[in-house]
């Protein structure tokens, strides 16, 4: 007999309960299972040595805090059915089941052209097949089709349970406070009006901290230097086999699913190609890695080895763009150092740029409800902290170069 309760013990939260068979099954699935071998934070433990946390710890962090936010609107009289709240749970996690390995880091780089959160609707698409159309409300609350908006918005939008839980989580994993976020008195704070999710007047300040905290967060963790340095290394390696295959190298192949991605690309969702992905994980791209740090092919073989070791490339932040003549210095200095081509030296010499917004007014807006019933989005509250900075964008350059 299928067990009626379980709980799992959270580093960040303490015990998570898990009380429904369809949490259950989800949680069983091997789509879901393969989340353990996905890192959340993909290569920021070369920095943050503690940020081996995974998808799947992310997922059932989320899941709670729906729970207690489902928990605190019913107290508030908000109707939501048990069926409601069930979708909502299993909504929540399998919000980013979609992810392949290294997550963002190789987004577009083994299914080209497709978004993650495209791949996951596939999946809880598959899955709902699978488990007999159990998923449809879940599906329908996770594509904003559901009638009922703020079940949407809880999944999806600038203040919801997966923000939530991966600022708070990634500030625990890698020891950076400044992600620490009032989590359980934002979810006191939320309610609905007119079937929006809501923040209470009195919640204002929990929510400036929010968006300050995602904002430290982000230069000081996910846009950390390094850690990107480290990310795009790993993304130029990809890039180079990709274009050598294009050439007819068939020397890349590592004897697993990785060889299916690499050598029939495709970016049509079918249930065949969606059940290669999902055999899919860090571990692939880890075991590439190693294999390639032995390649014939010089680019590739220093990138992997660099990549092993930690000896990743340098990495300069700027407010405005690099010069042609400065880039091109850059590649002519590695060219000779490594003994290559300029061509092949832009392998090791790039740019890019970095952008951190801490609230965008056009999208999911974070509305207030003050007492007397009017209502405001955030960016509109006569707070200059607020006001000033919320939605002004950083944009920072990067260069990487290999001296």
């Amino acid at each position: 007999m299928k067990a009626t309760q379980k709980i799992i013990n959270d580093p960040v939260y303490g015990f998570i309960t898990i009380n429904h068979p369809l949490i259950f099954d989800i949680i069983s699935h091997p789509y879901f299972q393969r989340l353990r071998r996905i890192h959340q934070m993909a290569l920021a433990y070369l920095v943050y040595p503690g940020a081996v946390h995974t998808r799947l710890h992310h997922a059932l962090g989320a899941y709670h805090l729906m729970c207690n936010a489902i928990a605190e609107l019913k107290t508030k009289g908000v109707d939501i059915t048990e069926e409601e709240e069930v979708a909502a749970k299993a909504a929540i996690l399998l919000h980013d089941i979609g992810h392949g390995p290294f997550s963002h880091a190789l987004e577009n780089q083994l299914i080209q052209s497709v978004h993650h959160e495209t791949i996951s609707l596939a999946l809880m698409q598959a899955m709902n097949r699978q488990l007999n159309g159990r998923l449809q409300m879940a599906i329908d609350i996770f594509t904003g089709n559901y009638h009922q908006p703020f079940l949407h918005q809880l999944i999806s939008s600038q203040l919801d349970v997966d923000r939530m839980d991966y600022l708070t989580r990634d500030s625990f994993f890698t020891g950076v406070s400044e992600g620490v976020i009032g989590y359980d008195r934002i979810i006191k704070m939320l309610t609905v009006h007119d079937g929006q999710l809501m923040v209470e007047e009195k919640g204002i300040y929990s929510i400036e901290k929010f968006l300050v905290a995602r904002r430290q967060m982000y230069w000081q963790v996910y846009l950390h230097k390094t850690v990107l340095s480290a990310e795009k290394m790993l993304v130029h390696i990809l890039e180079r086999v990709h274009f050598l295959i294009a050439a007819g190298n068939n020397s890349f192949r590592t004897g697993g699913v990785l060889d299916d991605f690499l050598y029939q690309p495709n970016s049509t969702l079918t249930d065949e190609i969606l059940s290669r992905f999902c055999r899919l994980d860090d571990v692939d791209i880890s075991f590439a890695i190693k294999k390639w740090a032995k390649h014939s092919d010089f680019n590739v073989n220093t990138l992997c080895n660099k990549l092993l070791n930690r000896q990743l490339l340098k990495i300069k932040l700027d407010a405005k763009p690099f010069t042609q003549t400065f880039i091109a210095e850059k590649i002519a200095e590695a060219a000779a150092h490594l003994n290559i081509s300029k061509q092949d030296a832009t392998n090791f010499v790039f740019t890019g740029e970095a952008v951190n917004t801490m609230y965008q007014p056009n999208d999911e807006n974070i509305k207030i409800l003050f007492k007397n019933g009017e209502v405001k989005d955030i960016s509109a509250i006569d707070n200059p902290l607020i006001h000033q900075t919320i939605s002004s964008p950083i944009k920072k350059f990067y260069i990487c170069t290999l001296l």
